[in-house]
């Protein structure tokens, strides 16, 4: 963890971070980018705390594996927006902020007295990032939704899977939402350049589904058609996915309408170490083609590559594959990726301090390099109101007194 290094490009603003865990990786890049986040919780704790998974599987909300992630590189302070003295507390904080972000359904803010009207009035270049699952405005913006809802909706669910079942989810946790995080920080980092030009705030509403469309599918838009799912062209079995020494690795043979001349290289890489058969040896690759073939010259082609996958492991695969000029990749695991030579030679994983459970915790670290502002984790994730007296007391000038009549009166 690097605290003492040299200043980020957003080290002179801040960011009051209302985001649940729709929103929680914007204000963790703004974080990383420099800026003074300032995670604000409900008295008690965000809900998101409970999620897990949890420091040595135990479940308690100050271990949430989940909280470290996406909320390191922000302060933290708790505090009740449903009662008046609250949202007061929140208005003086609006002053010396820069960005809000809020994930709250639609109408909400405003519904407290706390939208991006009464706020611009106080802090008139104030900018709001408004994250939801489908915008503030249309016939879906009510709507209940949910991790697998949002990507059927957004068309990433049609996509995958096997072409002959029904679409498959990936991932347990919600990559949907690290897309929204990322398109909000792009989004604010792009309104404060606009501010610099024109003195200017802005809203910015933020849709879910709208940022997942934009990465959907592109098939659409080059060939007018919508692809099978899994990239399917026929009904014959065809193995894209191996078993080697220590996990599995990908590869196909290509068609002859898309370089045959990949399936020589792969050949010439299997005689390379004498296990490439006749029968491979001497296909005409000029004619390879998935519609015509049949089932059995594709296990025929199969036996020799499977014993040629199963006898080396990914790295070494990996590493003939780039001296033989192969298409070919290996899927790496967690463990493959902290171990992995090129993320260490550029440093990516940063080991950070948790004083509070006697440790330090990997996590993974800038997604780019930059000579003068570089990314980095500035802090862990706060603990539950861990900074409520930094910023009440010392910043705002509350007497300790005052700060437990409002902890007795559950606003902070």
């Amino acid at each position: 963890m690097t605290e003492d290094k040299t200043e980020g490009m957003l080290s002179p603003y801040r960011v009051l971070d209302l985001a649940d865990e729709k929103g929680l990786q914007c204000g963790k890049l703004l974080g990383d980018l420099g800026a003074d986040v300032i995670k604000v919780e409900r008295p008690g704790g965000d809900p998101a705390r409970n999620l897990g998974p949890f420091y040595h599987d135990e479940v308690d909300p100050e271990k949430s594996l989940f909280w470290f992630a996406y909320n390191a590189s922000k302060r933290g302070i708790t505090l009740n927006l449903e009662t008046a003295e609250g949202q007061d507390i929140f208005k003086r904080l609006v002053k010396s902020a820069d960005f809000i972000v809020e994930s709250f359904a639609p109408g909400y803010m405003d519904k407290i007295s706390l939208g991006y009207s009464t706020l611009a009035k106080i802090k008139p270049d104030i900018i709001m990032v408004a994250i939801s699952p489908f915008g503030q405005t249309g016939p879906y913006r009510d709507l209940k939704y949910s991790d697998l809802v949002m990507r059927a909706l957004g068309g990433r669910l049609y996509a995958v899977g096997d072409y002959d079942r029904p679409p498959t989810r990936i991932s347990h946790h919600s990559q949907i939402y690290l897309q929204a995080g990322l398109e909000g920080a792009m989004a604010a980092v792009m309104a404060l350049y606009h501010r610099h030009m024109t003195g200017e705030g802005q809203y910015i509403d933020l849709s879910i589904q709208a940022a997942l469309v934009q990465t959907s599918d592109i098939a659409w838009d080059v060939r007018k058609s919508v692809g099978p799912r899994g990239g399917q062209v026929t009904t014959l079995n065809i193995p894209r996915v191996w078993k080697c020494k220590d996990g599995i690795v990908n590869w196909a043979f290509m068609p002859s309408g898309m370089n045959p001349e990949r399936n020589l290289d792969f050949v010439r890489w299997m005689d390379s170490v004498g296990m490439a058969d006749d029968y491979l040896k001497n296909f005409d690759w000029s004619k390879f083609d998935y519609s015509t073939l049949t089932q059995e010259t594709i296990d025929r082609m199969a036996e020799p590559t499977a014993k040629f996958f199963a006898a080396q492991t990914k790295v070494e695969l990996l590493e003939g594959a780039v001296k033989h000029r192969v298409f070919f990749y290996p899927q790496f695991t967690t463990s493959d990726l902290l171990k992995s030579d090129q993320l260490k030679a550029r440093e990516y994983w940063v080991d950070v301090e948790h004083p509070e459970l006697g440790t330090k915790i990997r996590y993974p670290g800038p997604f780019a390099k930059l000579s003068e502002t570089p990314i980095q984790i500035t802090r862990r994730a706060p603990l539950i109101g861990e900074h409520n007296e930094e910023i009440y007391v010392k910043e705002l000038g509350m007497s300790h007194k005052e700060m437990q009549a409002l902890k007795k009166a559950k606003v902070i």
